[in-house]
C-alpha cells in the first residue's frame, strides 16, 4: 500500500515518490539530473560493487518541487544507482512508490524487451495502484542507430494501458513533459482517493413493515445472520 501524501509541511501540498526503473545504461541517471538540476553529463560510471557506492550517494534520489493546478508537488525521484546490474532491487526500493518510470534505450532492443521483466518485477514488489509510464530514452540519436521504432514503444504502452513518451536527456526533449505527466496522474489519483474516504451517511435496514409489527426487529447485518 502506497504511503499517503504528506500535507503537514507549509512548502508543499503533496509529497510524491517516483522511481526510475530499467536496464543499466539506458540513461536513468541522466534523465534524473536533467529534470532535477537542468544538467547533462555522459561521465556516469555504472556502479560495480561497494567501492563505487560513494560516487552515487548524491544521486540516489533528487528533489524537485513543481506546481500543478495550483498545488505544490514535491517530487522525490529515486535512481537505482546501478543496482539493476546485480538484480538487487527488492521490495524495500519499491516501498512507498507512487509512480514508476520504465526506461529503455531506443538504440538498444534488449533494454526494450526487458521492460516486460521489469513490469513483472513491479507487479511482484510494488503496490497494486502504482502509476506507471513508459519512456524511450536517447531519442536524439541518429535514426540509423535506432533499434526500437516509436510505434513499437507505443504498442507496448497500449498493451499495458500506460502512457508513453520518447525522451532525450541530452537535448531535454520531453523530459519535463514525462515527469509532469506522471505527477499529474498521481495527484489526481490521490485527490480521488481523498474524496472517497470522506464520511458518508450509512443507512440502517429497517424491519419490513409487511412482516407485521409483532415480529422482533431483525438483527443488523454487521452482527451476523
Amino acid at each position: 500500500m502506497a504511503a499517503p501524501p504528506a500535507r503537514a509541511r507549509a512548502d508543499y501540498d503533496y509529497l510524491i515518490k517516483l522511481l526510475l526503473i530499467g536496464d543499466s545504461g539506458v540513461g536513468k541517471s541522466c534523465l534524473l539530473l536533467r529534470f532535477s538540476d537542468g544538467s547533462f553529463t555522459t561521465s556516469f560510471i555504472t556502479t560495480i560493487g561497494a567501492y563505487y557506492n560513494n560516487l552515487y550517494d548524491s544521486i540516489d534520489f533528487k528533489i524537485r518541487t513543481i506546481e500543478l493546478d495550483g498545488k505544490r508537488i514535491k517530487l522525490q525521484i529515486w535512481d537505482t544507482a546501478g543496482q539493476e546490474r546485480f538484480r538487487t532491487i527488492t521490495t524495500a526500493y519499491y516501498r512507498g512508490a507512487m509512480g514508476i518510470l520504465l526506461v529503455y534505450d531506443v538504440t538498444d532492443e534488449a533494454s526494450f524487451n526487458n521492460i516486460r521483466n521489469w513490469i513483472r518485477n513491479i507487479e511482484q514488489h510494488a503496490s497494486d495502484n502504482v502509476n506507471k509510464i513508459l519512456v524511450g530514452n536517447k531519442a536524439d540519436m541518429d535514426e540509423s542507430k535506432r533499434a526500437v521504432p516509436t510505434a513499437r514503444g507505443q504498442a507496448l504502452a497500449d498493451e499495458y494501458g500506460i502512457k508513453f513518451f520518447e525522451t532525450s536527456a541530452k537535448t531535454n526533449m520531453n523530459v519535463e513533459e514525462v515527469f509532469f505527466s506522471i505527477a499529474r496522474d498521481i495527484k489526481q489519483r490521490l485527490a480521488d482517493t481523498d474524496s472517497k474516504t470522506e464520511p458518508q451517511t450509512i443507512k440502517i435496514n429497517q424491519p419490513d413493515a409487511g412482516a407485521g409489527g409483532s415480529q422482533p426487529a431483525a438483527k443488523s447485518a454487521c452482527c451476523g445472520s
